[in-house]
């Protein structure tokens, strides 16, 4: 991969931990070396593949890692946003609210579940709505910690829409602090960017209302 275009995939990750030659390597390699080094983390803990259950899970999950939870990692996998005329003249706040997020904290590799809330407010041009939504799978299917999932969501959605009236809210669960350490069930961590038009507090405070908040 040409060195500027790789300049370019790493400057839209925002800091995502990446290795220089990180997709260079096509996918079935990938789930082929993930299943055998699987294979051997379930050997040592002593757990017996010749099992019918247990036999076929380290390929499963291997493939789970690359064409599913992982899948943002690689830049193919990039939602290409349609935008279309905006004839109508709408130029107030548009909210896409509640839109799923599934991600993996990257410290322990267990899930990131919640909810992600999305604003804009038109330059001229609108987004297919469920281009938002992919967006915002887009960079959730990767390793992460929310401060930069939420960034890299608000900085994708300014790059597309061509403003910097956008605004973000994720709300999630870490099931590194239920299911393990604390065990705390019933925490939510809450993140936003805010950025334009959003900095103003009117606004800002309208986009909290239409989401509840």
């Amino acid at each position: 991969m040409p060195e500027q275009q790789l300049a370019e995939i790493e400057k839209e990750h925002f800091s995502t931990p990446l290795k220089a030659d990180a997709f260079e390597m096509d996918d079935e390699t990938k789930i082929s070396l993930i299943s055998e080094h699987f294979t051997s983390i379930m050997e040592i803990l002593g757990l017996d593949l010749s099992d019918d259950s247990l036999k076929g899970t380290p390929g499963r999950i291997a493939k789970m890692y690359v064409k599913e939870i992982f899948s943002g990692l690689n830049p193919i996998n990039k939602p290409v946003a349609t935008l279309f005329e905006n004839p109508y003249r709408y130029s107030e706040m548009l909210v896409e609210k509640n839109i799923a997020v599934f991600s993996n904290c990257e410290h322990h590799f267990v899930p990131i579940t919640g909810k992600a809330h999305v604003a804009y407010i038109s330059n001229g041009k609108v987004i297919g709505l469920s281009k938002l939504n992919r967006i915002v799978q887009y960079y959730s299917r990767r390793p992460q910690v929310q401060e930069r999932l939420t960034i890299q969501i608000a900085e994708e959605i300014k790059r597309v829409m061509g403003t910097q009236d956008v605004a973000v809210i994720v709300d999630a669960s870490h099931h590194c602090v239920s299911s393990r350490g604390i065990q705390d069930a019933g925490s939510s961590t809450v993140t936003s960017s805010y950025s334009g038009k959003f900095k103003d507090p009117d606004i800002r405070n309208e986009f909290l209302r239409y989401i509840g908040q």
